[in-house]
């Protein structure tokens, strides 16, 4: 028959019924293709009575967290809880009796990743979070195990479907924020309180996750600078698809001896670049190792049986696992030695302002940007005359953030001022 592991759950909500659909439906051939079967033994959830769409067996359900972190029985604990707490203190509390745990939380894994780890360690348990970031993407553990022989210099991500399919349906449709916004919650594709998507926190979590495996160094959350796309207006979409750019909220990491530089936020990227062609609810991974070259990862990002397929693939690696295996950097919350944060990073921009329609106007504006060092690549007028103003769009060349945003500061409002300013990758 093979080898029987006993699997509880923290929580059991659309990505826990995912995960029981995918170890009850496909159990034969999950335990033909790898010796093992899995018996799923206890569901942790808030409510026992409420209504669910599976009609879980009797006893399955518990509301008390001691029912599985007691039963010893119970060697693997798969968690998708989300947020912070109580997922935390429950992983914690499960990894020091020597349980496993897979976990899907971003949240916690990003702000806990050290003191899970060092808990796992003590006690020889595993810690596994393939499906925290990208769903069924399997970039996790391609980094991990995958691309080892590679010096990882930069990653791009489209990590987060909720604001991939906003901004795909305003290039696509030409159709605003709000509207956007709203079918995206009646489809479940965003919540009712969209901040942590649109807002970029969940973007900023696996982003954090992410260039602390590809730089083999601890990147806190802190280090992770984050702008949401709530600002986004269609004319902006408009103008940069006129100059051959398509609007992402990319998560963006890269590497320069032990300097890292990592930011979410929206940003152009040019149409033929992969990464353009990325849209609606997917996910996607750019990177460049020194021995691998370019690669990049594309897949559903999120969804009960995308999750569900990182968690089981996760659950089979650690029951098949001879030795738990942990990140090889110094992953504490302050490493003596480690990674340092650069803030003042470089890339181009894109600026459109309001500009008064006299004059030497476009001289002063081109003056103040080469001032502090910044130069324009290229310039257009676009759209109507509006009272005595007219739009201009800039495009600059590569400028560090710092002068970037201080010629921003510099502009006269008298002259013109600035409506939006947009970070543009090459």
């Amino acid at each position: 028959m093979g080898k029987v592991i006993k699997i509880g759950f923290f929580g059991c909500g659309n990505v826990g019924s995912g995960v029981w659909k995918l170890l009850t439906g496909f159990a034969d051939n999950i335990s033909h293709r790898t010796g093992l079967k899995f018996e799923l033994k206890r569901a942790l959830v808030r409510d026992i009575h409420k209504k669910r769409d599976i009609d879980f067996p009797e006893g399955f359900l518990t509301d008390q967290v001691d029912d599985i972190l007691n039963d010893d029985e119970i060697s693997i604990v798969l968690e998708f809880l989300g947020g912070e707490e109580p997922a935390f203190s429950w992983d914690l509390a499960a990894l020091k009796k020597g349980k496993t745990v897979v976990t899907a939380n971003k949240v916690a894994l990003a702000l806990h990743w050290h003191e899970l780890q060092r808990a796992a360690k003590e006690s020889g348990a595993g810690l596994y979070y393939e499906a925290a970031v990208c769903g069924a993407i399997p970039i996790i553990h391609t980094i991990e195990e995958s691309l080892q022989a590679n010096s990882i210099s930069y990653l791009y991500g489209i990590v987060n479907g909720t604001t991939n399919y906003i901004l795909s349906r305003m290039s696509k449709n030409g159709e605003d924020y709000e509207t956007v916004l709203k079918d995206a919650q009646k489809l479940g594709l965003a919540e009712p309180d969209p901040a942590a998507d649109v807002e970029g926190f969940d973007a900023a979590y696996k982003l954090s996750i992410l260039a602390s495996l590809a730089f083999h160094g601890k990147v806190p959350f802190e280090y992770v600078y984050r702008e949401g796309i709530t600002r986004v207006k269609l004319e902006d979409i408009r103008c940069g698809q006129e100059l051959g750019y398509t609007l992402k909220l990319l998560a963006i990491a890269k590497r320069d001896g032990l300097k890292v530089e990592t930011r979410v936020h929206p940003t152009f990227i040019a149409q033929d670049h992969p990464m353009a062609n990325v849209s609606g609810s997917f996910n996607a991974v750019f990177l460049k190792g020194h021995a691998c070259d370019e690669m990049m990862f594309m897949g559903k990002g999120a969804g009960d049986l995308p999750t569900a397929s990182a968690i089981v693939s996760d659950l089979v690696r650690a029951a098949s696992a001879p030795q738990h295996q942990y990140p090889t950097f110094t992953n504490e919350e302050k490493p003596a030695v480690g990674l340092v944060r650069n803030s003042d990073w470089k890339c181009a921009f894109y600026v459109r302002t309001m500009a008064k329609d006299a004059p030497g106007v476009l001289s002063r504006v081109a003056q103040t940007f080469a001032d502090h060092g910044v130069s324009i690549a290229a310039m257009q007028q676009k759209g109507e005359r509006q009272n005595d103003r007219v739009p201009l769009v800039f495009i600059t060349h590569t400028a560090r953030e710092t002068d970037m945003q201080e010629a921003v500061r510099q502009i006269d409002p008298e002259i013109a001022t600035v409506e939006s300013l947009i970070r543009v990758e090459k």
